[in-house]
């Protein structure tokens, strides 16, 4: 086995070249988890919302079944919407599975609750703020909704990378349903499963480096957005 200083060297040498095989696992992973986390936005951002600005009958049992959807296991996610796209399942006639698609799907399976959920304890807080004047001026239920979202759009902002930290880093659910296939749904995550268990350790560290590399400026994103918020709160 060669030694980590070299493996070391490789896996940087093969980012650097912008190796072929890289940079289309690194696409295709950015593509999967993009689209998942737009859709999920798409969903939880106005259900979290209502949920959080609303009292209606059930409200208590929405917010938990949301909270406890955020801790949903991803192979179990992976076999339900295995279950759903196989050729027996419902959906199988549309044959997503091991497709990008599946894979988006399965993202957005598990990325929605925490958007939502989230949303809900950013709008909760501010509504609390702004009840009265909503009343007073009689704003209407859209209205309502509108005006919260854009006014924590900041703090919104850091939900939505916080969905996209969890997506991108995700394994379980998308081999499952995605399969792992080379040059069709092979994405980091699966691609440093597949490629360390095969040997292949520059490989799969150079994908490690990338995606570590993700991670810190999401982070980065997130700690920048909070401050812009904060200054924006005392503009």
């Amino acid at each position: 086995m060669d030694s980590f200083g070299s493996i070391l060297t490789e896996a940087f040498g093969l980012i650097l070249i912008w190796d072929p095989d890289l940079i289309e696992i690194i696409g295709l992973s950015l593509r999967v988890t993009l689209t998942a986390v737009i859709v999920a936005c798409v969903i939880g951002l106005p259900l979290g919302a209502a949920v959080g600005a609303f009292r209606f009958p059930g409200r208590t049992i929405v917010a938990v079944v949301l909270n406890a959807l955020m801790g949903l296991p991803p192979v179990v996610v992976g076999l339900m919407v295995y279950l759903m796209l196989s050729a027996s399942g419902p959906l199988g006639p549309l044959q997503l599975l091991y497709t990008p698609m599946a894979m988006i799907i399965a993202q957005t399976i598990l990325v929605t609750p925490i958007i939502a959920a989230l949303t809900k304890q950013v709008v909760e807080d501010l509504h609390r703020e702004y009840v009265e004047q909503f009343a007073s001026l009689g704003v209407g239920p859209l209205d309502r909704v509108g005006a919260l979202l854009w006014d924590a759009r900041y703090s919104l902002l850091t939900v939505a990378l916080a969905g996209f930290g969890r997506a991108v880093a995700e394994v379980g659910a998308v081999i499952i349903v995605g399969g792992n296939i080379n040059h069709v749904t092979r994405v980091m995550t699966t691609t440093i499963a597949l490629e360390t268990s095969k040997g292949n350790l520059e490989l799969a560290l150079a994908l490690g480096v990338v995606l570590l590399a993700i991670a810190l400026f999401v982070n980065a994103a997130v700690m920048a957005v909070r401050a812009s918020a904060v200054r924006a709160a005392y503009a």
